[in-house]
C-alpha cells in the first residue's frame, strides 16, 4: 500500500451525480411507488472503490440491498460479503456467493446460527462483549475474532449510536481473551453511515494500531483490520469523491499501521447501490398548513424512505411530469408521505425547493436510493403496499 503524502486540505471533489433512466411510459409510471436499480452502475461502483481503495478485501453490506440480482451481479464480480444473519447468508449462497468470502459483522448472534455460519464455511465473526465471545469459542472454534471498538460517528448522516462496539480499553482485554481461547483476532470498526469526513478513519485506524501492540505482548498480531462502512454516495449536499476517501484511508494506514500492514477489509453497502436507484413517487396533494407548503407523496417513511427520520439523509429530488423535467419558479415545501401517522414525515427542518407549479399527479424522482430502501419497507402498514423493486 502507498504511504506517500496525500493533500487533504485541497477542496473536495464532487461525487458525479447519478444520470437517472429516462422516466418509462405513463401507464407504468402510474405504479407508483418504485424503485428502479440499475445493476451495471452497482458494478461500476464496485469498480470505483476497488480503485480507491487498492489491497484492501472488498466485503459488500448485505443489508444495503439483498434483492437477488444485486448479489448475482457481485458474485459475478468476484466481490465478497458482510453478513448479518443466517438468512442473509443462505441468500448469498443462492446467489453464487462463497461461504470462505464472508465475514459474520453482527455483534449480536444466536449461538445456533454461528455454529450454521461454521459449518458451512464462515470463518470471520465480529464481537464486542464478552458473552458473544464465548459462544464463538463455543460454536466457532479456531475461527477469526474480530473486536469491534467504538467510533464517534461524528460526521455521519446516519450515526450508529452506543448500540455497537466496545472502548479500546475493553476490546483490549476481549483480544487477549480471544488469543487465548485460541482465535486469530483482528479488529474492526464503524464510522457511521453516510460519513462526510474523508479522515473520519484516522483516529479509529491508530486505536486499532495500539491493540495491535496489545495482541504483540501476547505472542499474536492482528491477522486483520476491518474499516468498516461509511463511504457515502451522492446525496443533496456535495461529498468528496471515493478517490479522496480512499487518499484519507491510506493515509492513516500507512502513518499507523505501516510498514507491516496486516489484512486490510472494507464493509461498502451504501457505496455499492445507492446511486444505482431511483424511487418514483407520485405526488397525491400540495397544500398550505400553518403557512408552510406541504407536498404529500404516495412513498413515505413507512415505504421506504426510512432514512429520511431526523433527516439525516438528505436525498437528491427532481420533479417531473409526464416523463420531463418540471422547470419554473421554485418555493420550499415540507415533505411528507400517505399514512396517518404523525411520524410519516420526511423533510421539515430541511424543506425542499420544488415547483410552484407542481399539482397532484406530477411525480418525484428520490435519486442514490438503491440502499436501505426496500429492505426497509413496511410489509404493509396502514394498508400501503410494500416498495416494489424492479431491476436492469
Amino acid at each position: 500500500m502507498s504511504a506517500q503524502p496525500v493533500d487533504l486540505a485541497s477542496p473536495l471533489l464532487p461525487v458525479q451525480p447519478v444520470t437517472s433512466r429516462p422516466v418509462a411510459a405513463p401507464q407504468v409510471l402510474s405504479q407508483t411507488p418504485v424503485v428502479r436499480v440499475d445493476t451495471a452502475i452497482v458494478l461500476r461502483q464496485l469498480a470505483a472503490l476497488r480503485r480507491a481503495l487498492p489491497g484492501v478485501q472488498l466485503h459488500y453490506a448485505v443489508k444495503a440491498n439483498p434483492a437477488r440480482p444485486v448479489l448475482r451481479a457481485l458474485a459475478r464480480a468476484g466481490c465478497r460479503w458482510d453478513v448479518a444473519s443466517r438468512g442473509e447468508i443462505e441468500a448469498v449462497l443462492r446467489a453464487g456467493g462463497a461461504a470462505a468470502d464472508m465475514s459474520y459483522g453482527n455483534t449480536v448472534k444466536r449461538a445456533a446460527d454461528i455454529a450454521y455460519a461454521h459449518e458451512v464455511g464462515v470463518r470471520r465473526f465480529t464481537f464486542d462483549s464478552p458473552g458473544e465471545l464465548a459462544k464463538l469459542t463455543e460454536h466457532a472454534p479456531g475461527s477469526l475474532a474480530m473486536v469491534r471498538i467504538t467510533t464517534s460517528g461524528q460526521g455521519a448522516g446516519w450515526a450508529l449510536g452506543g448500540k455497537f462496539g466496545c472502548p479500546p480499553d475493553v476490546a483490549a482485554d476481549l483480544l487477549v481473551q480471544a488469543i487465548r481461547s485460541g482465535h486469530r483476532v483482528g479488529v474492526a470498526f464503524h464510522v457511521g453511515s453516510q460519513q462526510s469526513d474523508p479522515l473520519a478513519w484516522t483516529e479509529p485506524v491508530a486505536a486499532a494500531a495500539r491493540l495491535r501492540e496489545v495482541a504483540r505482548a501476547h505472542g499474536a498480531d492482528l491477522a486483520v483490520v476491518d474499516l468498516g462502512g461509511g463511504l457515502p454516495a451522492a446525496m443533496r449536499e456535495p461529498t468528496a469523491s471515493l478517490a479522496v476517501y480512499g487518499a484519507g484511508i491510506r493515509q492513516a494506514v500507512a502513518r499507523f499501521l505501516g510498514p507491516d500492514v496486516p489484512e486490510l477489509m472494507a464493509e461498502p453497502g451504501r457505496a455499492m447501490v445507492a446511486e444505482a436507484g431511483v424511487l418514483e413517487t407520485e405526488v397525491l396533494l400540495v397544500s398550505e398548513r400553518a403557512g408552510l407548503r406541504w407536498v404529500y407523496l404516495d412513498a413515505g417513511v413507512f415505504t421506504g424512505l426510512v432514512e429520511t427520520v431526523g433527516e439525516g439523509i438528505r436525498y437528491r429530488v427532481e420533479a417531473v411530469r409526464d416523463g420531463a423535467p418540471l422547470a419554473g419558479r421554485t418555493q420550499p415545501a415540507v415533505l411528507a408521505g400517505p399514512t396517518c401517522d404523525s411520524l410519516d414525515v420526511l423533510y421539515v427542518e430541511h424543506p425542499y425547493q420544488l415547483p410552484t407549479s407542481l399539482q397532484p399527479g406530477d411525480r418525484l424522482l428520490f435519486h442514490s436510493t438503491g440502499a436501505y430502501t426496500a429492505t426497509y419497507s413496511t410489509v404493509g402498514f396502514n394498508g400501503f403496499a410494500p416498495l416494489r423493486e424492479v431491476f436492469t
